[in-house]
């Protein structure tokens, strides 16, 4: 026992050290053969082609074949239809010249170098059988209304087996339901038949794959008959026909058809599909139901087909074993069966088959064969063909049961091993050699190869390698400063380097180093994390109604670097070839959408690494199409039952039906809405009118809108009857005051109930003792009494009739006869004054009988005769006021104060106004006065201001005086402090002294009554000066720069005076006029240094008077024809002087003076001409 245990541990430590060891050896090295492709074991041939059987293999040197068939050797030399493929160990079989059959059999191919053999699986060659079916004349069958019945099919035997379906004559399928079914065999069960069961086609197809041929048997005739058709066709049927179940078929509980037993057993193997059926027959059809007893159904495995007859399980498993239960019900009673099934397997892997071992001189390694079944399987081995006890004796290999241990191997060593590991129910056979081999690393993957993954996805880097001994795998990025082997990296055994989430960061090269004893082998490989594919927009889910058009959105976010590609699928499959279909680069556009058009559409984005897809679905809706099959039942005298068919909805539910009806009889040609009836329903109970013929139509309403109204129903005609209602609406009304107009609603058409229809119309006044009076109306809906009281109550009543009868006793209408204008007028007519513009007046109410006719209301006529004050003249224009009911009192706004008022008071109904009660007058009392008329301000000064006005022109009482207050507004129209001053009645003006000079000034006038002050009435005006500019120089000479400035040009002035007098004690004289006459142009001369002269400007811009300048009375500065020297000027007289200082304005620098005056103007800067009128006081 220990020793088994120690050689575990042994076989474990050997197994871990070698999973690396199957690997691809380079062709270029010695190594054993290696089977790569061959046909399967059991292989069915296409007899109609010549038959090949592959066997294909690899190894240094490359492999010769060699074939046995039934365990013989294939001699392919004696048999010339028998050939290899070049290179290849297939056999290629020409069958042109033989037949097939002489080629069956079993197979197996042997592949051999001076390293190993290899073999292959036997492979059973068979040719594909579709045998005929065999000639038989069928009876037609006649059977009994719900019995159970069986139609055969029993197909020949074919291989493989075929495909049975059951057909008509015209290819159609037989329906097949919970009633009708076929089973696994192919027969068709009918569980109770009917009489639309009959029919003489039906044909069973048995359709044979690998052949592609299709074989029918002859048709089958079912004659379904109810027990009294059976009685009188039995003697024509006697002599031919099979009959069955002559008795009758009555309602019975299920029984099962298959299994026929009430337990069965069922084997299966593990991995293949297992189908259990029950088929049962009863009345009413059973419905079937299964369970397992033991457990549960695998859920993603189980299916249920046929009506739930039959139950799948694919890729059976242990655990799918136990009993399973089917029971078939009915409302009579049910049935049960029980299956038990067993599941055994053939020979499988439990990890892998074993694995080629490559190991180098004094290594040791392991093969391992692990498989499984049931029952347990038998393993067997082999080398190179021959079972290993035949085989020479190795000491480097030892066998224990599944697994062979190599230790210490050398050269020489190599071999081809085989695992047979069988049952009864199959075999596994696999090939593995052991290759001894001393080479040095060398590195497989492509050098320099580009790897390219999208960001926070997996990255794999191949860095596949060969060597023996193994190498060993390290990995290096960009500088080589350390190995990969901790996070984020993972280094697997196969060498391949893994990134499990790949960043911007892991981009760069990658080295790959395979070491061994004998060397070291390294390659370089790149990789590109690239942003990944989205659909930033998807396409949404649309409704739409057909005949328009439809877009898809779809935007997508891809790498730059990545070529996309947009797809569009409908359904999953490709886009219709259509023209309305347009695709674009971010869009899909439907045009002219079909009820073809719905289903689901996705776009697919792809790149070369990924690719991101969205779905949308487009329903097209449409207006329903009409009901039909309109049919009329349940017919009474005053209701029918109306049913239908529903259009189609076109994908859009119906909302609700409308039912329209056309009266042939009153209204031909027009249809009326009768009612409405949810969408839900077909039916509807329709109450309906005596005497008329109706005609129906339903319309059907969803969201799109109405249906077209559907085919008009049959006529259905209604008999006549008495009138079941009565008209509307009676009144009585009179038009003249001694009449009395009866009217009413009439009856339509479809309420007259009967031919003849007339109106029997009663009046009496409403007293005691008054009688019924009465008349007869056709065609016309209203009758005048004549000769009335009036406006007197009167009760009414008008009943409808036809030749049928009258109708129901009417109800009394109240109504008056006509009215007259009243005559009588308000009594106590009295006024009351609240206040200067308010008066309350009351009144005594007219008696009704005074009044004679509905009373509509009272109106108060009501005047101003004139103002208490003597200016104002008389008034006459007259106010209304109506109120609309009964009232007694009134109050009359906006009256004027101060005044004369005249009303009366008259009452009105619907005839027109009574007479007036007699006129009375009020006085109302003074009130605040209106505004002044005018306010002037008159001869303004520095310090005072004159005011006029006028009296207010609604004086509203006597004037006691005048209120002004004023007070001065700044230049931000802020308000200084208010003065006010009290005026008596007969002042009309008004000086103000001791005012600032140019100050604005805001002024409000009001007159007052003993009553109180009126509104106001305003108006501004400003103070003047006669020193306007002195007043703006002695605030611009207050400046502090303005000083400092001044004072710089004096200084420039004297220095310049200086020279120019030592020049003239020099004797020197300057002709200012002849440079002036020689020089045209007005503009500016300069100065020259030699004679210290002055150019001059043109009159045209000097003699003009500047902003804040003044002129002389001349409008010009006088000039001495003289020598106009420098000493005319510096000594000379008043003329060479203007009182404004022109000299130097004209002298100093006049373009300079021009550009200041025009940018400070609006600013009020001190102008330049202020400037020199400063600097001559400085002077």
């Amino acid at each position: 026992m220990m020793e088994r245990m120690r050689m575990d541990a042994a076989l474990l430590v050997l197994f871990l050290g070698h999973l690396v060891t199957a690997l691809e050896v380079p062709l270029d090295l010695p190594q054993p053969p290696t089977i790569t492709h061959q046909s399967p074991k059991d292989y069915i041939i296409d007899p109609r082609e010549d038959i090949v059987i592959h066997c294909d293999a690899k190894g240094k040197p490359h492999p010769s074949f060699s074939w046995t068939r039934n365990g013989t050797h294939l001699d392919i030399d004696e048999d010339p239809n028998v050939t290899f493929r070049p290179r290849s160990g297939t056999l290629v079989v020409d069958i042109t010249r033989e037949r097939v059959e002489n080629y069956e059999g079993v197979y197996q191919c042997t592949a051999r170098n001076k390293h190993g053999t290899a073999v292959s699986n036997n492979i059973v060659v068979r040719q594909p059988r579709s045998p005929l079916w065999s000639k038989e004349k069928i009876k037609p069958i006649v059977v009994q209304e719900g019995v159970s019945l069986v139609l055969p099919c029993r197909p020949p035997a074919g291989l493989p087996p075929p495909v049975i379906f059951w057909m008509d004559n015209n290819f159609e399928r037989v329906p097949q339901s919970m009633r009708v079914s076929q089973s696994l065999n192919g027969d068709l069960y009918f569980s109770n038949v009917r009489r639309e069961d009959s029919r003489n086609d039906y044909i069973c197809y048995a359709r044979f794959p690998y052949t592609q041929t299709i074989q029918q048997k002859q048709p089958i005739t079912v004659r379904v008959l109810n027990l009294d058709a059976i009685n009188e066709t039995l003697a024509a049927f006697y002599n031919d026909t099979d009959l069955f179940s002559e008795a009758p078929a009555d309602e019975r509980k299920p029984t099962f058809f298959i299994p026929s037993d009430s337990q069965t057993s069922k084997m299966v193997l593990k991995g293949q599909v297992l189908q259990m059926e029950c088929i049962a027959e009863g009345l009413p059809t059973p419905e079937i139901s299964w369970t397992k007893v033991s457990g549960d159904f695998p859920a993603k495995r189980t299916f249920f087909l046929h009506h739930k007859k039959t139950l799948r399980i694919v890729n059976v498993s242990e655990s799918d074993a136990g009993d399973y239960r089917c029971t078939a019900i009915n409302q009579l009673g049910s049935v049960h069966h029980t299956i038990h099934v067993t599941v055994k397997a053939a020979p499988y892997w439990i990890s892998s088959p074993p694995r080629n071992l490559v190991l180098a001189p004094g290594e040791s390694g392991v093969l391992t064969c692990r498989a499984s079944g049931i029952p347990k399987p038998a393993i067997r081995w082999a080398m190179n063909g021959l079972a290993i006890e035949n085989s020479p004796t190795d000491v480097s290999r030892k066998v224990e049961d599944d697994t062979i241990i190599f230790t210490d191997v050398q050269i020489g060593a190599s071999a081809v091993y085989q695992c047979n590991i069988s049952n009864e129910y199959g075999y596994l056979l696999s090939n593995a050699f052991v290759n001894v081999l001393s080479e040095p690393p060398r590195v497989l993957t492509p050098a320099n190869k580009v790897y390219q993954v999208i960001k926070n996805h997996q990255a794999l880097l191949d860095c596949s390698s060969f060597g023996s001994p193994i190498p060993k795998i390290t990995w290096f990025k960009d500088s080589r400063s350390s190995t990969l082997d901790g996070d984020p990296y993972i280094l697997h055994d196969n060498g391949t380097l893994e990134i499990r989430i790949a960043q911007d960061r892991n981009s760069g090269k990658y080295t790959c180093a395979a070491r061994n004893m004998l060397g070291i082998d390294e390659n370089h490989v790149y990789l590109e994390v690239k942003e990944p594919t989205r659909i930033l927009r998807q396409p949404e889910y649309k409704v739409v109604q057909r005949g328009r058009s439809v877009v898809f959105e779809c935007k997508v976010k891809h790498d730059p670097s990545l070529i996309p590609t947009m797809t569009w699928l409908k359904d999953d499959g490709e886009l219709p070839d259509d023209e309305r279909l347009v695709v674009d680069s971010d869009s899909l556009t439907i045009t002219d959408v079909t009820e073809n058009d719905a289903g689901v559409y996705t776009c697919i984005m792809n790149t070369t690494l990924d690719h991101d897809s969205a779905s949308a679905e487009l329903t097209v809706v449409e207006r329903p199409d009409p009901p039909t099959d309109l049919e009329l039942t349940d017919q009474k005298k005053r209701s029918v039952q109306l049913t239908w068919t529903p259009g189609d909805e076109h994908n859009s539910p119906i909302q609700k039906f409308l039912i329209q009806y056309e009266d042939s009889l009153h209204h031909r040609g027009h249809w009326h809405n009768l009612t409405e009836v949810p969408g839900t329903k077909t039916t509807a109970h329709l109450k309906l009118s005596p005497f008329v013929h109706y005609t129906f139509r339903v319309l059907a309403l969803n969201a799109v809108g109405l249906s077209r109204p559907s085919f008009p129903s049959r006529l259905y005609k209604t008999d006549a009857s008495a009138p079941d209602e009565n008209p509307a609406d009676v009144r009585g009304l009179g038009t003249e005051h001694n009449n009395l107009v009866i009217s009413w609603k009439p009856l339509s058409g479809l309420q007259s109930n009967g031919p003849g229809l007339h109106y029997k119309v009663m009046w009496r006044q409403k007293r005691p003792g008054s009688e019924w009076t009465s008349v007869t109306v056709a065609n016309n809906s209203k009758f005048v009494v004549s000769g009335t009281p009036t406006f007197v109550p009167y009760e009414l009543k008008v009943q409808a009739a036809n030749e049928h009868g009258d109708g129901p006793e009417p109800a009394v209408a109240l109504g008056y006869s006509g009215e007259d204008l009243p005559i009588g007028a308000p009594e106590n007519v009295q006024p009351v004054v609240l206040n200067s513009t308010l008066a309350e007046v009351h009144w005594d109410p007219v008696p009704p009988h005074l009044i004679r006719g509905y009373l509509k209301g009272y109106k108060v006529y009501y005047w101003k005769k004139h103002s208490l004050h003597k200016h104002n003249p008389e008034h006459m224009e007259k106010d209304i006021l109506t109120l609309s009911g009964n009232h007694s009192h009134a109050m009359l706004p906006g009256l004027h104060p101060f005044s004369l008022y005249s009303f009366n008071v008259r009452v009105y109904n619907g005839k027109g106004e009574g007479p007036q009660s007699p006129d009375q007058q009020f006085k109302t009392p003074e009130g605040v006065p209106g505004p002044p008329t005018s306010l002037v301000v008159n001869n303004p000064n520095q310090d005072s201001l004159t005011l006029e006005w006028s009296p207010p022109h609604n004086r509203n009482g006597h004037i006691t005086g005048y209120t002004l207050k004023y007070q001065p507004v700044n230049n931000s129209n802020e308000l200084g402090p208010v003065e006010v001053l009290a005026l008596p009645a007969n002042e009309t003006s008004v000086t103000l002294p001791n005012l600032k000079y140019s100050t604005r000034y805001k002024f409000y006038l009001n007159a007052k009554t003993f009553t109180g002050e009126g509104p106001a009435i305003t108006q501004e005006a400003i103070t003047t000066t006669d020193e306007a500019v002195a007043s703006r120089q002695v605030d611009i000479a207050t400046q502090g720069w303005f000083i400092g400035l001044m004072c710089a040009i004096a200084l420039l002035i004297l220095i310049l005076l200086i020279i120019c007098f030592i020049q003239r004690n020099k004797g020197g004289k300057y002709p200012v006029k002849e440079k002036e006459d020689a020089h045209t142009d007005p503009e500016f001369q300069p100065m020259k240094d030699d004679d210290c002269a002055f150019g001059e400007y043109s009159d045209n811009e000097d003699h003009k008077p500047l902003k804040g300048s003044r002129t002389p009375s001349n409008g010009t500065v006088k000039r001495d024809d003289s020598d106009d020297s420098l000493v005319d000027y510096g000594e000379g007289g008043d003329g060479q002087f203007n009182e404004d200082g022109s000299f130097i304005g004209q002298y100093s620098g006049k373009s300079v003076s021009r550009d200041t005056a025009e940018g400070h103007e609006s600013s009020e800067a001190p102008s330049p001409i202020t400037a020199i009128n400063s600097l001559n006081s400085f002077v």
